[in-house]
């Protein structure tokens, strides 16, 4: 096993090695008798935080997501360093707010996801996902599954269910891709602090400005749309700004667009790599799917963290904490906790239980869009099973290089 203190989550080589070393090392810190602290990634454009306190196993992350009174999401929740103004709201929305203002954005995102739009939009993945599915059985029998398949079926879906045009859809999808880019010189420029920054900023300001046009337009003349639902929602006089909304959506279409289809582009490497899974799925796909996808989801861990913040003193399974003081919560370390799950390293569809935390952990922050997530997961792997099934991965992920995202760039596939 590594040494802790040869383990170092803050810098970048740790992200840049294969994932059998990265569990091994926080099986390491799992295994430790204390929490762990590391010093913060020194960003430039903010002054160095304190430290933070790695929380890796299962319990703790549980234990943790629970107690919003005591470990907030308010200072910020997708960045360790302190980001500047409001630039985590503006970003993070929900998932960096801490109630009563979560707790009013999330009544009305809520009354807005109305039974009845919900099933309109489940019908409406399948129609996608078929669509999609027909595209690839009719093209040249290769190609890269990110771009034909994962990556447009969750972009599709959220951008239909807003009521943005088909010709934005590009716009979206870059703008999501460089807000979620980590450390990735494809997406960012390299070695410029400001200038990443600037990017930032930039693919926010796209995103924002799309849906506060769509916004106006809505109030004035509504569709049956959710952009229409959010900007005429009113829960006791309370209503979306459209700061609030711009917010929201861009936390829609990235946690959205980005994790979804990361777990369907990891979903088939892993039926590749692993044939007898996906034989057992094929074989009884109807009992069987829901299993696979809440596997896929453990064994990825789409998003590897989220932080929170000490809020007065208080303890965490012993581990005092002072206020103030910074945890990132390691989904993708808790979902492979041995007092949890036996065999982690084992892909196994048939996995019961499977307490993941690949949404979040319980709590207030648990992931809104998890049931959609599912259905689109589920709905995608049903056509592509039964409509190709020599569907396969023909090589190597191109991993995009983020400690917040397991992401996958391309993925060549044959079938």
């Amino acid at each position: 096993m590594l040494k802790v203190e040869d383990i170092n989550l803050t810098d970048w080589e740790f992200w840049r090695r294969a994932h059998e070393y990265r569990h091994e090392a926080f099986k390491a810190l799992r295994w430790h008798a204390d929490l762990v602290r590391f010093e913060e990634p020194d960003v430039v454009i903010v002054p160095q935080g304190p430290g933070y306190y790695a929380v890796t196993r299962h319990a703790d992350v549980v234990e943790a997501s629970r107690r919003p009174q005591d470990f907030c999401s308010g200072k910020g929740a997708t960045s360790i360093p302190d980001m500047p103004g409001d630039l985590h709201e503006y970003f993070g929305s929900m998932i960096n707010m801490d109630d009563p203002r979560h707790a009013k954005i999330r009544r009305i995102v809520s009354r807005a996801f109305a039974p009845r739009m919900i099933r309109r939009f489940e019908d409406r993945v399948e129609e996608v996902a078929a669509e999609l599915a027909r595209d690839v059985a009719a093209g040249r029998g290769s190609g890269d599954f990110v771009r034909d398949i994962a990556a447009r079926l969750p972009l599709k879906i959220i951008c239909d269910m807003m009521g943005i045009a088909e010709d934005r859809y590009a716009t979206v999808f870059d703008a999501t891709n460089v807000i979620l880019a980590g450390n990735d010189a494809e997406f960012l420029p390299s070695g410029d602090p400001e200038q990443i920054a600037l990017a930032l900023l930039s693919a926010g300001e796209t995103l924002k400005g799309l849906v506060e046009e769509l916004g106006r337009k809505r109030r004035a003349d509504p569709a049956d749309d959710l952009t229409s639902a959010l900007v005429n929602a009113n829960i006791d006089g309370e209503s979306l700004t459209d700061q609030e909304l711009g917010s929201f959506f861009i936390l829609l279409v990235v946690a959205g667009n980005e994790t979804t289809r990361n777990a369907i582009a990891h979903g088939l490497d892993l039926f590749t790599r692993h044939p007898d899974q996906r034989r057992l799925l094929t074989d009884d796909f109807e009992a069987r799917v829901p299993g696979a996808v809440e596997e896929i989801v453990r064994y990825v861990s789409p998003v590897t963290w989220m932080r929170r913040t000490a809020t007065r003193e208080t303890t965490l399974n012993g581990h005092e904490f002072q206020k103030g003081d910074k945890l990132v919560l390691y989904y993708y370390s808790a979902n492979r906790d041995e007092s949890v799950f036996t065999s982690p390293e084992r892909f196994d569809i048939l996995r019961d239980p499977n307490p993941h935390v690949g949404f979040g952990g319980p709590g207030p922050h648990f992931c809104l869009g998890a049931h959609l997530a599912r259905r689109e997961i589920t709905v995608m792997f049903r056509e592509l099973l039964s409509r190709l099934p020599g569907l396969r991965a023909a090589g190597e992920p191109d991993r995009l290089e983020s400690s917040f995202i397991n992401g996958i760039k391309r993925l060549p596939y044959t079938f």
